[in-house]
């Protein structure tokens, strides 16, 4: 089996430095890609081994980790061509072009997601966030609902909740003609 090297990934950097709002995320069931939390079963499971065979070092610590890349590290973010965008780990469609929200912070940004593509996890609370072990405060996760990787977070943003995703967790697929 192969290891893989974690890359320079900081997601609690993120948002401590950007101000993003936490949200509270009530009681959603947890589906964490990392195996901790409920016992939800996955139409796609694959071993450890599997993930790391199937995704690449920097979309593996993503998906399967739950971490977050750094700004503008894929160019997703800045892609606005008509198309779908897919989980990378099992490719079920989760967002559209069309729901795309052009926010010049580095991360792919929607308004929400293909319907019954994702679920909310928990993440947090987390002392980087101001926000003590003992806090009602955390931060919502969006996971694919198909294979249970992390993708991202609900944010708000400017007063709108939006899907921060990493462009590493997606695969774009441009409409044809």
């Amino acid at each position: 089996m192969t290891t893989k090297k974690e890359p320079k990934l900081n997601r609690r950097a993120f948002f401590a430095t950007t101000g993003a709002a936490a949200i509270t995320a009530g009681t959603t069931s947890v589906a964490r890609a990392d195996g901790h939390g409920d016992a939800m079963v996955y139409e796609v499971v694959r071993t450890e081994a599997e993930w790391i065979e199937h995704l690449d070092d920097f979309s593996y610590f993503i998906m399967r980790k739950g971490l977050t890349e750094e700004p503008r590290s894929s160019e997703l973010w800045q892609q606005f061509d008509p198309g779908t965008y897919h989980c990378k780990g099992c490719d079920l469609q989760s967002y559209d072009h069309s729901w795309k929200v052009p926010l010049d912070k580095g991360w792919v940004f929607f308004e929400h997601a293909q319907p019954d593509a994702v679920l909310l996890g928990i993440d947090g609370p987390v002392a980087e966030y101001g926000q003590m072990a003992d806090g009602g405060s955390a931060v919502a996760e969006v996971h694919c609902r198909r294979c249970g990787s992390h993708l991202g977070h609900l944010l708000v943003l400017g007063g709108n909740m939006v899907h921060c995703i990493n462009g590493a967790a997606l695969d774009f697929k441009p409409t044809t003609a």
